[in-house]
């Protein structure tokens, strides 16, 4: 009987650690994604400090990609640190890059156990961090909320296995399927909560691009225009084969206040070249295509990958969006259907492929849906 009731308290303390690895865990992925959209070239990752079931530290890898979040977390820590558990999202880097290996300061800290939640694929890291902990005699677990992990570091795994950056495709489509009205003329499709959503994961990716058939139609600004979040809009792209964009438009006005980036032909004109320039964009020379005219898609997203652009957004239009999705160069779609139709003559959401290239297709899986007011949004990725 005594053998029982110490097997059953044996069995509920496993529970309990269980059930607490796991919500330190999950606090430490909420914490990283207060990086996500700021923290390029460096992945976002986010760190949390346990000692005696007491959070005692806590940080989040900083603006620019520095400090990282575990020097951050052992910072406020402090002394409360030495045998503690250390909950982080990211493997802790070994190497010497532009700050110190963070392994050597979680060593020095005297972090008695490390729960990682992913092993970190960069070639300079990949298991020599958690190898250099076990070496210290760290206890190090590791697994816990990788699921989770690989979703929020998608954009740095992306860059670092296939030198580009993770795509986020978003579209905004009527109930028959179109995206603005005949001539392509703007309409107004979702609702405010949705716009928000929108405004929300812009501030959360590195860039956001558009083609130039958009920007002449729509002028828009491509900021994040959510009160407090200004600051947190992302990087502006643009693919302009002929550099046809207007110096009088919201973006080359805007280039000095939030980075406006412009991917062109590497035949484009000098003179217009120095004058975007003289704005403030940056002008960026790619390989050009001629069936169709465009530009080169993977040689455009290698040179925003080479720029440390890891998070990419992609909002229009129809001819852009199909481009992407034909060349499978998509890895996640945010699909916003509002409850109006357009009608005849309306654009269609992916130019001449149908809308089941995505919906329904066997190279993505739907991951979430939800209602935002009278629309929905629905979330798939690359299966």
């Amino acid at each position: 009987m005594i053998f029982r009731i110490l097997e059953d308290q044996y069995g509920q303390k496993l529970k309990d650690a269980k059930a607490a690895d796991q919500r330190f865990m999950q606090l430490a992925l909420s914490l990283g994604r207060r990086g996500l959209g700021r923290t390029w070239p460096n992945p976002a990752v986010g760190a949390v400090i346990v000692k005696d079931g007491v959070i005692v530290g806590r940080g989040w890898t900083q603006p620019g990609g520095r400090p990282h979040g575990e020097p951050e977390a052992l910072k406020r820590a402090g002394e409360a640190a030495r045998g503690a558990t250390l909950y982080v999202t990211l493997e802790p880097c070994s190497h010497f890059g532009k700050s110190p290996p963070c392994v050597d300061a979680v060593i020095a800290a005297g972090i008695a156990r490390v729960v990682s939640a992913i092993e970190d694929p960069n070639p300079e890291v990949a298991g020599q961090g958690h190898a250099k902990l076990r070496s210290a005699g760290i206890v190090v677990d590791v697994g816990l909320g990788a699921a989770e992990a690989a979703r929020d570091h998608a954009g740095h795994f992306r860059r670092i296995r296939d030198k580009r950056p993770h795509v986020i495709l978003k579209l905004a489509v009527s109930a028959d399927d179109r995206i603005a009205a005949a001539g392509h003329k703007p309409v107004a499709i979702t609702g405010e909560a949705a716009r928000t959503r929108v405004h929300l994961l812009r501030a959360q990716c590195d860039a956001i691009l558009v083609g130039i058939g958009t920007v002449l139609a729509d002028d828009p600004l491509l900021t994040s225009r959510l009160p407090g979040m200004e600051a947190r809009s992302p990087v502006r792209v643009v693919l302009d084969r002929a550099l046809r964009i207007p110096g009088t438009s919201k973006l080359v006005h805007s280039a000095r206040q939030t980075p406006l980036w412009v991917m062109t032909s590497d035949l484009a004109e000098a003179p217009a070249a120095a004058k975007l320039g003289a704005a403030g964009a940056q002008v960026i020379h790619v390989v050009a295509t001629t069936d169709p005219p465009g530009l080169d898609l993977p040689a455009v997203l290698h040179a925003l990958s080479e720029k440390g652009i890891s998070r990419l957004m992609v909002e229009g239009g129809s001819r852009v969006a199909s481009s992407f999705v034909a060349a499978g160069l998509v890895d996640e779609i945010w699909l916003l259907r509002g409850p109006d139709m357009i009608g005849d003559g309306g654009i269609p959401a992916l130019d001449a492929l149908p809308l089941s290239a995505i919906a329904g297709s066997p190279a993505f899986k739907e991951r979430a849906s939800e209602s935002l007011g009278n629309d929905t949004l629905t979330i798939y990725e690359r299966a």
